[in-house]
C-alpha cells in the first residue's frame, strides 16, 4: 500500500495552519496514499502558555481535528494526526499533546496522549520543560486497522524502548513517532534512534516531522529538524524527507515485518535473567 508522511512548518496560529495541512492531506490522497501521517503539534507550535490558552480548544471543539476527520472521510483514507495541542479540564491548566488515528469513515479509531515529557537542557541557550505546559499520558495505545496493528507514540517517546517493547508485545507491526525534534539532538540522534527502534522491533517505524524555523507572534521563534523518516523492519531508511515541507510518498510493504522477524527472531530468543 502507498503511504505518505507530511512534513510541516506550522506557526503558532492554528487558523492559518489548517488550510495548508488540509491541502497537503488532499494532495497525498490524490497521489493514492491510503495511509497519511502528520507530525507532532500539527495545529500549533508555541512555547507561550498564555498564547496557547488563547488559541487552543478542548478536543470536542477543536477545528483542526474536525476538519481532518472530514477530509479523511471524504477521501476514504486512514489518517494519523501526529498530535494536536489541546486544552484539558486539568486543575493545573496543563494541555494534552494528543495523537489521533482517524478511520476512512472519519471516526476516531484511537487516541494517545504523549507519555514522556521533553524536560531537558541541551545547552546554555536551549532548554525545554514540556511538563510545565503539558500533562503526561499514562496509557500505551495499540490501534487496530485492516492493514496492520499500529503502536502510537510521539517524539521523545522514541528514547524509551520499554514503550516500543510493550507495543510490539501487544502486536504492533508499525510504530509511529510524529515529532517536532530539536535540530541539535536531531543531527546527533534522530536517524540512530528510529533505526534502532525498527531493528529491535522488526517493525516499520514512521516518523513525520516538523521542519525549519517556525513563525510565532507570541514567543521566540523555534526551529525543528525535519527529516521525516520511514524505516523498514530491517532498519533500512526507505524515505528521508530532508528539510523541505511537503508530501512524501513511499510503499509500505507490510510483508517485510514477517520477513525481518523470521531472519532475526530476537523476541523468540529473549530470555529471563537474574540481577544485576
Amino acid at each position: 500500500m502507498k503511504a505518505a508522511l507530511l512534513q510541516l512548518n506550522v506557526s503558532d496560529d492554528p487558523v492559518a495552519n489548517l488550510p495548508r495541512t488540509v491541502a497537503l492531506v488532499q494532495q497525498a490522497a490524490d497521489m493514492d496514499a491510503a495511509f497519511v501521517l502528520t507530525p507532532e503539534v500539527t495545529n500549533c507550535l508555541s512555547t507561550s502558555r498564555a498564547h496557547q490558552v488563547r488559541v487552543l480548544h478542548p478536543e470536542a471543539d477543536d477545528p483542526t481535528l474536525a476538519a481532518l476527520q472530514a477530509v479523511a472521510a471524504e477521501r476514504r483514507i486512514h489518517l494519523l494526526i501526529g498530535s494536536i495541542a489541546l486544552k484539558t479540564d486539568d486543575p493545573d491548566g496543563r494541555f494534552a499533546n494528543r495523537s489521533f488515528l482517524i478511520g476512512p469513515d472519519g471516526t476516531i479509531i484511537a487516541r494517545y496522549d504523549k507519555i514522556h515529557m521533553f524536560d531537558v537542557t541541551i545547552s546554555n541557550t536551549e532548554s525545554y520543560a514540556e511538563s510545565s505546559g503539558y500533562r503526561p499520558g499514562t496509557q500505551a495505545v495499540l490501534a487496530e486497522t485492516p492493514f496492520a496493528p499500529i503502536g502510537m507514540a510521539i517524539c521523545y517517546d522514541m528514547r524509551f524502548p520499554r514503550l516500543a517493547d510493550a507495543l510490539i508485545t501487544a502486536g504492533a507491526q508499525i510504530l509511529t513517532y510524529p515529532s517536532a525534534f530539536s535540530p541539535v539532538t536531531g543531527a546527533a540522534h534522530w536517524h540512530s534512534l528510529l533505526r534502532a527502534r525498527a531493528i529491535e522491533a522488526g517493525a516499520w517505524v514512521l516518523a513525520p516531522a516538523q521542519t525549519g524555523t517556525h513563525e510565532g507572534c507570541a514567543d521566540k521563534k523555534r526551529s525543528t529538524y525535519g527529516h521525516s523518516l520511514a524505516v523498514d523492519p530491517w532498519g533500512e531508511v526507505v524515505l528521508d524527507a530532508g528539510t523541505a515541507p511537503g508530501v512524501y510518498i513511499f510503499d509500505l510493504e507490510l510483508e517485510k515485518v514477517a520477513e525481518a522477524r523470521r531472519r532475526i527472531p530476537s523476541r523468540d530468543n529473549a530470555r529471563l535473567f537474574d540481577g544485576p
